[in-house]
C-alpha cells in the first residue's frame, strides 16, 4: 500500500485541513500519514475558537521517523502558519522526498486576500516549497501572491498561462490553477506540464455557493488519486467531479450545515470513478 504524509492543520470540527485530507485519501486506498501543524477546536469562520500551536512536535516527528526508517510515496502540504514551519516543511522534504511525489497546496489567500495572520512577506516564504514541486495547487489568490503579480477578477488565457509558467519558474514540475472560468456557469482546473509544455483545462457546472474546505477537499482527493496512479490532467479532473458532488449532496440536505460539505456521503461516488 502507498503511504504518503499530509502536514497541515487539524480543525476538529469543521470539515477542512486534516479532518478531510485523513479520510479521503485513506478511502481511496491510500495511507496517510499526519503532521499537524496546529490544533483548533473548529475552524476560522466559528467565533471564539481555540487554537493551540504544534510547531514544536514537528521535528520531533521527523526524528522518530528517521529512527524508524520510513518511507512515504508522497508530501501534501497544506495550511503553514509560520516561516518556521515552511523551513520545517522544507526538511521534511529533504529528508523523506527521495522518490516521493511532492504536493504543495500553498493555502494562505483566497478573493484577493491574505487570510488572515500573514503578512505580505509571507508568500515569498512559502514560493520556496515550490522548488522540486512535483505540482503546485494554488487559487489564483495564491498564485498571485506567490508570484508577486496583480490579481485580477475579469482575466483571458494569456494571463493564465503567464501565471502558470510563472509558477514553473519558481521550480514547480507542474502547475494547476483551481477556479478557474472563462465562461459564465462554468468552473474549472487548468494545469501547465513544465517537462512537455502540455496545456490541460476542465470544467465543472459552477455552483453559485461557497463552502469552507473544498479547497481541502479537492486538493486531498487529487493527491490521492496521483499516488494511485492517475496523470495530473486526469487527477485534476477527478478532484474538481467529486468536490462539485459533495456539493451537490450538502445542498440536497434539507437545513444542512453552514460550516462545511457532505463529503463523506460522496466517497462511493469517489471510489467508482477509481474502481474501487
Amino acid at each position: 500500500m502507498e503511504r504518503i504524509i499530509s502536514i497541515q492543520d487539524i480543525s476538529a470540527l469543521g470539515k477542512c485541513s486534516l479532518t478531510v485530507a485523513l479520510p479521503i485519501i485513506s478511502a481511496m486506498g491510500v495511507e496517510c500519514a499526519v503532521v499537524p501543524t496546529a490544533l483548533l477546536s473548529t475552524h476560522t469562520q466559528f467565533k471564539e475558537f481555540t487554537f493551540c500551536d504544534l510547531t514544536d512536535e514537528m521535528e520531533p516527528i521527523a526524528d522518530h521517523w528517521q529512527r524508524e526508517g520510513f518511507r512515504f510515496d508522497a508530501i501534501y502540504t497544506g495550511y503553514l502558519g509560520s516561516f518556521r514551519q515552511v523551513d520545517i516543511v522544507k526538511r521534511y522534504f529533504r529528508d523523506f522526498g527521495a522518490g516521493a511525489k511532492l504536493i504543495v497546496d500553498p493555502a494562505m489567500a483566497d478573493n484577493g486576500k491574505l487570510y488572515a495572520g500573514f503578512t505580505p512577506e509571507f508568500p515569498r516564504k512559502m514560493a520556496e516549497l515550490l522548488q522540486g514541486a512535483d505540482l503546485v495547487l494554488p487559487n489564483l489568490t495564491e498564485a498571485c501572491f506567490l508570484l508577486g503579480k496583480e490579481y485580477r477578477q475579469e482575466y483571458d488565457r494569456d494571463y493564465i498561462m503567464d501565471i502558470l509558467r510563472g509558477l514553473l519558474d519558481l521550480g514547480a514540475k507542474n502547475a494547476a490553477l483551481t477556479g478557474v472560468s472563462f465562461e459564465k456557469g462554468r468552473l474549472g482546473v487548468v494545469s501547465l506540464d513544465g517537462a512537455t509544455g502540455d496545456f490541460a483545462e476542465y470544467y465543472t457546472e459552477h455552483l453559485p455557493v461557497s463552502f469552507h474546505g473544498t479547497g481541502d477537499i479537492f486538493s486531498s482527493a487529487a493527491v490521492g488519486a496521483l499516488v494511485r496512479g492517475l496523470s495530473v490532467p486526469e487527477a485534476l479532473a477527478l478532484a474538481a467531479d467529486y468536490t462539485v458532488e459533495c456539493i451537490r449532496l450538502t445542498l440536497a440536505e434539507e437545513n444542512h450545515s453552514w460550516y462545511g460539505v457532505n463529503f463523506e456521503q460522496a466517497t462511493p461516488y469517489l471510489l467508482s470513478r477509481l474502481g474501487k
